[in-house]
């Protein structure tokens, strides 16, 4: 069974974290909330508090299959001030296994960390700057997947974001069954 961690940090997207979760479960994708402070307690970006599974001190990245980091602001910038988190998305690129951001995440979280250089990414409008900074290579798509890089654009992409994570980790067929799971 494939392994999934989502960071939350508070003023994190909701949407953006809670599809992923919900999609990649229906795919038996075993998943685990992780907030990067000692409280479970992590308040969203629109006044959403939710419990995350585990706290970042205690979550194993080493057996991880993917990590994904939710936009929003300022979580997107809270989740780049983790060091903790920083290093763990390090190690993941370093062993080829999946990253992915969505919205602000690209640029503000993946972006300073070096791992964006020479992929094609997309992020939330207005965040393209940071992109082309890092020297990755913008896209207008949605979703973008480049090796094992997957990025995507915000809020309303949130669904088609989080089969692009089921696709990566389970198959297109699972990835066709989830989404006609949920009527697409």
């Amino acid at each position: 069974m494939s392994k999934a961690y989502i960071f939350l940090a508070d003023g994190f997207e909701e949407i953006e974290a809670l599809a992923p979760v919900d999609l990649l479960r229906r795919a038996g994708v075993n998943v685990s909330t992780v907030s990067i402070t000692q409280q479970k307690e992590v308040t969203g970006a629109h006044g959403v508090t939710v419990a995350a599974d585990t706290v970042i001190a205690d979550a194993d990245a080493s057996d991880v299959d993917l990590i994904v980091c939710p936009g929003g602001m300022p979580g997107a910038a809270n989740l780049a001030a983790c060091e903790e988190l920083n290093r763990m998305i390090r190690a993941q690129h370093t062993s080829g296994r999946y990253i992915s951001a969505i919205c602000a995440a690209p640029a503000v979280t993946l972006s300073p960390l070096g791992i964006l250089s020479g992929k094609n990414a997309t992020c939330y409008p207005g965040f393209e700057k940071a992109l082309s900074e890092a020297r990755a290579i913008h896209t207008a798509e949605r979703v973008v997947r480049d090796g094992n890089i997957i990025t995507s654009n915000g809020p309303s992409s949130a669904i088609q974001f989080g089969l692009a994570l089921v696709e990566a980790l389970c198959g297109a067929d699972t990835a066709k069954t989830v989404a006609s799971g949920i009527l697409l």
